[in-house]
């Protein structure tokens, strides 16, 4: 009992005293309080991605390379990529891509958003038998 009452202290205490915080405000805070100053890192827009496609039902997995504009099919799902990009610092380590994905045979689209490849749970393709997750962008 005590621990749902902290719980939902928690919860709601944050939300009562809350005002809007802009990003100046933050970046000042973090020098006064942290010592530290923030970077200014770049985002750079690729020309394509690398995903990576998984059966979980016959266990085959498929690397793709996909340019933007371009769809590529993956079992019965069609992968169709908007845009990718990556910080100009680690071209290798994070990517970001907007992907639309269709199901053929239900005529549905099953997944449209950013998908990043550090946290591919974050935001996943939700699929019974298709699995479809981002390797990296493309820098070349």
């Amino acid at each position: 009992m005590i621990r749902a009452l902290l719980l939902l202290a928690l919860l709601v205490g944050p939300a009562t005293g809350q005002e809007d915080v802009t990003a100046s405000e933050v970046d000042e805070l973090s020098v006064a309080i942290l010592g530290v100053v923030p970077e200014e890192v770049g985002v750079v827009r690729s020309g394509g991605v690398v995903l990576k496609g998984l059966d979980k039902v016959s266990g085959d997995v498929t690397d793709v390379v996909l340019r933007v504009g371009e769809t590529v099919t993956v079992g019965r799902v069609e992968v169709d990529l908007g845009e990718c990009r990556y910080f100009e610092d680690n071209p290798a380590g994070e990517g970001f891509a907007w992907l639309t994905i269709r199901d053929s045979v239900r005529d549905s689209v099953v997944f449209d958003g950013w998908m990043i490849a550090s946290s591919p749970a974050l935001n996943a393709l939700d699929h019974p038998r298709y699995d479809v997750w981002v390797i990296r962008c493309t820098t070349a």
